[in-house]
């Protein structure tokens, strides 16, 4: 599939019985898997069905998802509560002893709980419907991810060139040092001869000394290291633990070439 970055966006939407219900997805950059839900009161039957399909498909990061629905002014339909709207009605005309009629009607539609809206429930279909949406939600979130991780790939793999750009300085540099490094070397064996030294405990000292600046091991770990980070980058699946590991020890063997 290719690497993916953690931060992405997906979006979707469908019309379900004159309501448009709206899915947004958003991750951020995160260590752990964090995932919050937003999602109305109608579809919370729905929702550990919904997790599971998201966190299955997005692995890592901190995932935001929010669903709602968009109900249209022709479907707020409303209905009277007629036992609500009678003892408002008996109430009144007991206590004033006025009759029926229109102005009484009028003023007790305006009173608290005498309206309530329909009940709507969530139905097979629609939830079906809500699974397919999330699916497209998700999708899209993967689509962002490929993109944004393929351009971080690609300025990964630059970083990595320049690395082997200045791993073949540093070996080029390496050669004139170490000429000049033996040559004072041979000097200093003249003179030390001239003065007389213990011969066992010089060559010890000259090994030990040549040892610590040496830096071919270094060298040939670098290497392995700048081979298998771009192996790495190229493998399908999670891999953002890995590279970092990878970095760690780059970085552990420049800082050592450089020390030496």
């Amino acid at each position: 599939m290719g690497t993916q970055s953690m931060t992405g966006f997906g979006k979707a939407q469908f019309t379900s019985g004159g309501n448009s219900i709206n899915i947004e997805i958003k991750c951020l950059n995160s260590k752990q898997q964090d995932l919050s839900f937003r999602i109305n009161s109608k579809f919370k039957p729905l929702e550990l069905e919904l997790r599971t399909q998201v966190l299955e498909t997005l692995q890592r990061g901190k995932i935001e998802v929010s669903i709602y629905a968009e109900q249209s002014v022709e479907n707020k339909a409303q209905k009277i509560n007629d036992d609500i709207f009678n003892q408002y009605i008996n109430q009144i005309t007991a206590l004033t002893g006025k009759a029926i009629d229109s102005e009484l009607i009028s003023a007790v539609l305006k009173l608290p709980d005498v309206f309530s809206a329909e009940k709507d429930e969530l139905g097979d279909e629609e939830a079906i419907a809500i699974k397919k949406c999330l699916a497209n939600a998700l999708e899209k979130v993967i689509e962002f991810r490929l993109a944004e991780g393929g351009n971080l790939a690609e300025d990964l793999k630059l970083r990595i060139e320049h690395i082997r750009a200045g791993l073949a300085q540093a070996e080029e540099i390496d050669l004139v040092r170490s000429k000049k490094i033996k040559e004072r070397l041979e000097q200093a064996v003249k003179e030390l001869k001239e003065v007389g030294v213990d011969q066992n405990r010089f060559e010890q000292e000259l090994i030990y000394y040549l040892e610590k600046i040496d830096i071919t091991e270094e060298k040939v770990r670098l290497k392995s290291h700048l081979d298998y980070f771009i192996e790495t980058l190229d493998l399908e699946g999670s891999k953002g633990k890995k590279l970092g590991f990878i970095s760690q020890e780059m970085g552990r063997e420049i800082n050592t070439m450089g020390s030496k």
